[in-house]
């Protein structure tokens, strides 16, 4: 386990989820902070990537995250998934767990449990404690705007009641699955490293409220991306607390599955 200070610092295809006979299951969102840089790191994407195949939990959808940060790109080798962005997320974590450093590999689950991401008994205790919480039922329609874009409309119901002088946003993640780096350099040299839910981008899209949880935006897919392997994460957060209310994940309209 690595550890860092903390910084502070045009067709129209119309589809939306399809709804199950039974019981929803309850979507738990799991984000793995990790990097090619770092050793400790390919025992966590493993673990990630056997969440999304095989749920620890009955009624439990995993929804993932595999969030890439920058921090360890100075140190022998860049990652070319790494985002400042994404290290500041995980710094923003780092602030509501009040801790006073960061590190990877590290799994947050709903936003409200931190734990070694190579830990499997503690990230499994932390989605059982996820899935006891009240949940929103987010769902999304995707609708084809362009040979590459992509209109996305998310609304949330049954949202859980907001902690207190917090506030929630709405955020859009695009993520690509099946990646692979040939590694060769730093801790990881000569390896041929495999990552789940590689996220490429992720962006707030708007306020969430009782009153009103609902937003629409639009997403650009890179021509180097695998359609595929690629899907659609939306969420409900809250800004302070970082607790997670709700998400959901859908593939791109006419991905093969």
């Amino acid at each position: 386990m690595r550890r860092f200070v903390l910084v502070v610092l045009g067709v129209v295809f119309a589809f939306s989820a399809p709804r199950a006979a039974g019981p929803r299951p309850t979507a738990v969102l799991v984000e793995l902070f990790t990097s090619e840089g770092c050793s400790s790191c390919p025992p966590a994407d493993t673990l990630l990537q056997n969440l999304l195949d095989s749920p620890p939990i009955a009624g439990v959808e995993i929804i993932a995250l595999g969030q890439h940060v920058d921090y360890w790109d100075a140190l022998g080798w860049r990652d070319r998934f790494s985002s400042a962005a994404l290290t500041s997320r995980q710094q923003a974590y780092g602030r509501a767990f009040a801790s006073d450093s960061i590190y990877t590999p590290q799994m947050v689950v709903d936003g409200q449990s931190e734990c070694v991401g190579s830990d499997a008994a503690a990230v499994r205790r932390a989605i059982a404690k996820a899935e006891s919480s009240p949940h929103a039922a987010v769902s999304m329609t995707i609708e084809a705007a362009g040979a590459d874009r992509f209109a996305v409309s998310v609304t949330a119901a049954e949202l859980p009641s907001l902690s207190r002088g917090d506030r929630a946003d709405i955020v859009i993640a695009v993520v690509e699955n099946g990646l692979r780096s040939q590694v060769h350099a730093g801790e990881n040299s000569g390896r041929l490293l495999t990552h789940a839910a590689v996220v490429r981008t992720m962006t707030p899209i708007g306020d969430a409220t009782p009153a009103r949880a609902a937003a629409r935006t639009e997403i650009t897919i890179a021509p180097a991306w695998q359609r595929e392997h690629v899907k659609v994460v939306a969420f409900v957060q809250e800004r302070v607390s970082r607790r997670v209310l709700g998400a959901a994940a859908m593939a791109l309209p006419g991905a093969r599955p």
